[in-house]
């Protein structure tokens, strides 16, 4: 029942978050946290409005109000309110002041400009409640301990919820190795689904507690059900990488994901047709012939001259071998050429060399 304002970093992003770093962030430049600011707010919009009942969503960046606050104004309405040993106390700021890098002046403010986020957001929108990550205690209750010195009417909350962390313990982040982007310009939704679908056993079920929406009755089924002897391999894995890629991508893309996986499972005799062979563009590597250079053409020449294998000898070792495919149909003659009925819908055809190793040619 509440109306969610998503707030986009564009200040704050120029001064970096001490919160769980090590040393001091690069800073990006102006040109670039503009970019990233409109592509995350352009994510949350489409996630808050296509996975929910909410029909708008308001994002703002606090940019929009620092942009105009001097220094002198921001010490006077933010910094005489602001107690320096609280501010030492955080973890985040002690940590980094008994490390060898230390912290710099920049990075130890970050908390008060968030705090003043808070005041911001209230005044401006009524924000009751600000949520965030665990790592942003800190800086969540600088926010509430400076409303209460602002607006000491104010009735305020901050709440946090655990972190999504990777298998050595590191928390996944944008600025960390192996993130999984929330846009289909940084990860297809296809590698997003893989991504959920190839989770170990171990992480599945704590996975579905946090990413979905599943009703906890449902997750504890599927708890139960891998503990049997009769369980299907990855069937849970199958309900998060479902779940996760529909709230974050929507129906059509996880369907899209769906079939293309279907279709480049190793080995697989999926039945392809136009929709299923579309859903892999972008995914596979690609070629465009004209039909002339392919009805009635050798497969084995074909397959050269795609360059999916080096020789021509090579790819009759693949047929001998088993390993050539046409469509998901195993090729068994090195004689064979390619007629009309293999081209999809006239357009389509998908060659695959091994378990992995697939082409798909656009016929112009």
């Amino acid at each position: 029942g509440h109306y969610p304002v998503a707030l986009i970093g564009g200040a704050t992003g120029r001064v970096g978050d001490p919160s769980g770093k090590s040393s001091e962030r690069p800073l990006l430049d102006e040109v670039a946290l503009a970019r990233n600011s409109e592509a995350i707010g352009g994510t949350l919009c489409k996630i808050l409005t296509t996975s929910s009942t909410v029909s708008t969503v308001k994002i703002v960046n606090n940019v929009d109000w620092y942009s105009n606050m001097g220094i002198l104004d921001f010490l006077r309405d933010v910094g005489k309110y602001s107690r320096i040993g609280t501010m030492l106390a955080k973890d985040s700021v002690k940590s980094r002041l008994a490390s060898e890098s230390g912290i710099s002046f920049t990075e130890f403010s970050y908390q008060l400009l968030q705090g003043y986020d808070f005041v911001h957001l209230f005044r401006s929108y009524e924000v009751c409640v600000q949520v965030g990550g665990s790592d942003q205690w800190g800086n969540i209750t600088a926010g509430t301990d400076l409303m209460r010195r602002l607006e000491p009417d104010a009735d305020v909350s901050g709440l946090t919820f655990p972190l999504l962390l990777k298998s050595d313990g590191t928390k996944f982040g944008k600025s960390e190795q192996g993130a999984i982007w929330l846009s289909p310009e940084r990860l297809s939704p296809y590698k997003f689904y893989q991504y959920f679908l190839n989770v170990d056993d171990a992480d599945v079920i704590r996975l579905m507690k946090m990413l979905t929406f599943l009703p906890l009755s449902e997750i504890a089924m599927h708890e139960d059900s891998m503990k049997t002897s009769g369980y299907v391999v990855n069937t849970a894995q199958k309900r998060l990488a479902e779940e996760v890629t529909r709230f974050v991508h929507g129906e059509r893309e996880l369907q899209r994901a769906q079939l293309a996986t279907a279709a480049l499972r190793p080995g697989a005799d999926t039945h392809l047709d136009v929709n299923t062979l579309s859903a892999l563009r972008d995914i596979v590597p690609s070629a465009s012939l004209s039909v002339t250079d392919v009805l009635g053409v050798s497969l084995v020449e074909l397959v050269v001259k795609v360059g999916l294998q080096p020789s021509k000898g090579a790819t009759r070792r693949l047929i001998k071998g088993g390993g050539l495919r046409l469509n998901n149909t195993k090729v068994s003659s090195e004689e064979a050429t390619i007629q009309e009925g293999d081209i999809v819908d006239g357009k389509l055809l998908l060659l695959s060399a091994g378990k992995k190793n697939k082409l798909l040619i656009s016929i112009a």
